[in-house]
Order: C-alpha cells, then sequence, then structure tokens
C-alpha cells in the first residue's frame, strides 16, 4: 500500500520503501499488487521499471468526484481566522477538518474557535498518544464536530460524513491536496474543499523542506565512522546518531537506505536494549505460579529488576551473572508474562545491527554522490510547493485539473462545482509585509542561540533556529524557549542564510 513510496517522484517519502524491489527479485516473489490513491504518470512509469510491470496491468479507477466542491478561497492572512470562522458557523455540526502547517497553529486557531463557540480541538504529533487517540475517537465517532490538525491527523481516517476539509493553511503538494480532500464526502454528499489561499506560508513549507537536507560534513562523519569500525559488525541506536551526527530522523534513514543500496552496509537484525514493566499482579503471586528449576530461574529475574515508583527497570546483565541463562529466555519470560496480563510491559531502546559489506570506498567521492542524491530530492519537494500555487492559480477548471494531474481525462471543460468555474481564476498574493533583514540586528535575534549552542554553532544552525527549522542539534536546549526562535520563518531560507553566512563573516568572534 501507498505504493508511490518507492518512486524517487513520490511524495510521503519512505526510504525502506526503497528495498522492496530488491527484495521482490531476492525472494523469488512472483504476484505483487502495488496499490495508491496519488500517484502521477511519472510516479506509474517508475514503479512499473522498478518491479517490471507491463504498462497494461496499471489500472486507474479515476480521481474525479463530482459531490466535491473545490473552492479556493484568496485570503489575506488576517482575515483567515474570521473568514474560518463564518465557513463553520453556517453548519456548526457538520464535521469539518481544518488543516494546518505548523503544530502552534493548530493549538492557536482551535483555541480560537473555541472562544467563539465553536467544540473545536487541536491535533498534532507533539500531543500525548492518549490524547490525539481521544480526540480522534470522538471526531470519528460524532461527539465532535471540528478538528484543527497538521497532516499527522490523516492515517486511518475513514469517516464517510465529513462535510469539510478546510486548508487553513497551503497543503505541501498536489498529492498531500489530493488525499487530503479525499477524506471529505465518502458518503457521496456533497462536500466543501476549500483553502484559504495566500502565500505567506510558502517559505514556511519551503524551511521543512531545507531542514531535512543533511549538510555534507554529518555525512562525511558518518562515513568515516563506518569506515573506522572494527569489525564487519556495526550496531547503532538510530536516535542517539540523530543527535550526533545532527541528521534528522527520517533523512538518517534514508542516508541508511542509500548506502544500503550502494552495497556498502546491510541491515541485519534489530534487538531491543532495555526492558521495563509494571506489576499487575503482586510478585509473590507470579512466583507461586512456578516450581521447580522455573520458580528458580523466574526468582532470579525478579531479584535482579529495581522499582522506582512505578516502572521495573529489567537489568539483563545482572540476571546473567546470577542466574545460568541466555538473554532470550529473559525476555521470552517478561513477553509471557505481560501476555498473562501479571506485568504490562514496554521495550525500550532499539539496537539496529548492519553488516558492513566495504570499507574500501572513496569516502570524498561518496559523501558527493549522497549529497547529490539529498539536493535532488530537496529540489523536487521545493518544485512540489511551486506546482501546488500554480494550480490554485489556475486558469481553468480545477476539477479537471487536477484530474489531468494524476493522468486522468475528463470530457467536460468545465465541472461547475469548483471556485474557477463559479467565479474565475484565483490570484495568490503576499498579504503580510516583512521588514528587510538588513533591518535586524544579528547579534540580538542571535545572542542567545549562540551562546546556548556551544560547539554546534554554525551559519547553518543559526539559520535553521530563525527559521524555526528544529534540528537534532538542538535536542538538549530548551529551543523553543529562547527568543527569536522561528523568527524567520517567513523569509526565504535561502535568503536567510546568506544575510546569516554575511554577518557571521562580519563577525568572527562569534564563532568562539
Amino acid at each position: 500500500d501507498e505504493a508511490h513510496c518507492i518512486s524517487d517522484w513520490g511524495h510521503n517519502f519512505r526510504p525502506e520503501y526503497l528495498k522492496l524491489p530488491a527484495y521482490q527479485e531476492a525472494f523469488g516473489i512472483e504476484q505483487i499488487l502495488l496499490l495508491t490513491a496519488t500517484a502521477t504518470k511519472r510516479v506509474i512509469d517508475d514503479m512499473c521499471t522498478k518491479f517490471r510491470l507491463l504498462r497494461e496491468n496499471v489500472f486507474v479507477t479515476g480521481f474525479y468526484r463530482d459531490n466535491l466542491f473545490l473552492q479556493v478561497s484568496p485570503t489575506t492572512t488576517s482575515e483567515k481566522e474570521d473568514h474560518l470562522l463564518q465557513r463553520i458557523r453556517k453548519a456548526p455540526q457538520a464535521a469539518t477538518i481544518v488543516y494546518v502547517t505548523l503544530q502552534k497553529t493548530a493549538e492557536r486557531v482551535a483555541a480560537f474557535l473555541v472562544r467563539q463557540g465553536i467544540a473545536a480541538q487541536p491535533y498534532h504529533a507533539g500531543m500525548q498518544t492518549v490524547e490525539r487517540e481521544r480526540i480522534q475517537n470522538d471526531f470519528m465517532q460524532g461527539q465532535m464536530a471540528c478538528v484543527v490538525a497538521t497532516i499527522a491527523f490523516g492515517m486511518g481516517i475513514d469517516k464517510r460524513d465529513i462535510r469539510r476539509v478546510i486548508h487553513f493553511d497551503l497543503p505541501k503538494s498536489i498529492e498531500n491536496y489530493s488525499q487530503e480532500i479525499g477524506r471529505s464526502g465518502r458518503d457521496g454528499e456533497p462536500a466543501l474543499c476549500e483553502v484559504l489561499a495566500n502565500r505567506d506560508t510558502v517559505h514556511v513549507l519551503e524551511n521543512f523542506i531545507y531542514g531535512d537536507t543533511p549538510e555534507k560534513t554529518a555525512i562525511r562523519r558518518l562515513l568515516e565512522t563506518i569506515s573506522g569500525n572494527r569489525g564487519f559488525t556495526w550496531e547503532i541506536k538510530a536516535v542517539r546518531l540523530s543527535n550526533e551526527l545532527n541528521i534528522r530522523l527520517l533523512p538518517l534513514r534514508t542516508l541508511l537506505v542509500y548506502l544500503a543500496m550502494e552495497k556498502v552496509i546491510r541491515p541485519k537484525f534489530s534487538y531491543f536494549e532495555d526492558y521495563a514493566f509494571k506489576y499487575v499482579s503482586a510478585p509473590e503471586t507470579i512466583l507461586s505460579l512456578f516450581d521447580g528449576e522455573r520458580k528458580a530461574f523466574v526468582a532470579a529475574v525478579m531479584e535482579q529488576c529495581q522499582t522506582k515508583k512505578v516502572w521495573t527497570s529489567v537489568d539483563i546483565p545482572a540476571i546473567l551473572d546470577s542466574y545460568a541463562c541466555d538473554r532470550q529466555r529473559i525476555i521470552t519470560a517478561l513477553e509471557y508474562f505481560d501476555e498473562k496480563g501479571w506485568i504490562e510491559l514496554q521495550a525500550r531502546q532499539t539496537v539496529e545491527v548492519y553488516d558492513i559489506l566495504t570499507q574500501a570506498f572513496d569516502g570524498d567521492d561518496l559523501t558527493d554522490k549522497m549529497h547529490t542524491l539529498f539536493k535532488k530530492k530537496e529540489a523536487l519537494e521545493i518544485q512540489r510547493i511551486h506546482d501546488v500555487v500554480a494550480f490554485f492559480e489556475s486558469d481553468s477548471c480545477l476539477s479537471r485539473q487536477l484530474a489531468g494531474y494524476f493522468g486522468e481525462k475528463l470530457d467536460i471543460e468545465k465541472c461547475g462545482h469548483c471556485s474557477f468555474c463559479t467565479s474565475g481564476q484565483a490570484i495568490l498574493e503576499h498579504t503580510t509585509t516583512l521588514k528587510p533583514l538588513a533591518d535586524y540586528d544579528y547579534s540580538d535575534v542571535s545572542g542567545a542561540f549562540s551562546a546556548a549552542i556551544g560547539d554546534s554553532f554554525s551559519a547553518l544552525n543559526v539559520t535553521k533556529f530563525l527559521c524555526g527549522i528544529y534540528t537534532p542539534a538542538f535536542s538538549k536546549l530548551k529551543i523553543k524557549s529562547l527568543p527569536h526562535f522561528g523568527i524567520f520563518e517567513h523569509y526565504p531560507f535561502l535568503e536567510a542564510k546568506a544575510w546569516v553566512t554575511q554577518m557571521v563573516k562580519k563577525r568572527p568572534e562569534s564563532l568562539n
């Protein structure tokens, strides 16, 4: 499923999917079914090539839905909240998803709606899992009408009677837009898909993409770790490695897949390093259920576990020192206790194990090759943003344009249920005025960050901080509480980077 992810041209890129064609060949899998709701002709061609599928075996069921009204509403940033409120007030109980780009926007807009008497809740990846599940369940069951969400609100949303999908901010691609509006009107009844459109958040979307491209120095450091590894087995903890290299987790996994495809490394297996549990039954009750050697083994396990308030940590090395057994027996016992409901088990700290297939590679050449792949992906994602702006400014029927983007040709010139057909072409403009970067005091906006970041200081990290781009180098800092975090989020990243670089060169003392 989501088969477009195996294509370099597909959106919602998932690096592990790149390995699937190789697995198909390695395991001699003769039958394969690829499913996706958002594949362009280019992506379909790429999927066919990678899986050696005949084009005649591709079936496109169609993207056009005549019950969706596609509305592009040019709206200034200052007017968006009022426009949204008036739209929702027309039918307050109608199931509505409001999509935003940033977590803080989800919180702000939901709070605004609540103050105006609308029962709305924010939803984003920064919330606790329990809270997200509660909100999603309430929405799915009709107990809450409006969710203000980032794209984290997507998987498993199969509610048939969603009457409105409103994009408060621009979607990041035509594919994302298609997926998000596709959640509305699944019962066949009319639904409104509206975009409150301007160009003010274009650079916010771009900044997310620039934040995912690793620096060359970070890629080189990873390659040096591999080439300097003793032996041909390499163990990593992905989050720790991400922090050490200052590469976000998803780009890091992408890099590891790229290196596997270069036959530098090969994933072997993974295991959990740490285990902890909560007692549901008393320890003595559990122990009483066993006899003989098994009872002695369970006693040895429990004796080496340390309880702090609620959670009990499992000291596997201590158990192995005190009782003649192997690690797997301990884990199997804990999983059995969990299955029986005697404890609530948590596995922590995943360790991923790789085979190193070669250390005889040219570090400079391979660094350049890997970095080029990321820059290519960066350029493609930036182009997607400009494509979606161009789509909303289409000088023809939006339904026809959307279907055509995915290779479907409609026999109609005008659908009659999009804003172009009813009111003409929309023009998106910048609606907020930004003061020139030269008017900012560099020391003022960067001083607190420079002091906090220490040895990880660089012009690029300063730029990311000012543009509101969170990176692993910031993980140990309360970066979002520092003054001026994200102050440049509406500026073009490359312009902000050029200005910061210029300022750093003028003030070399800032590097000390």
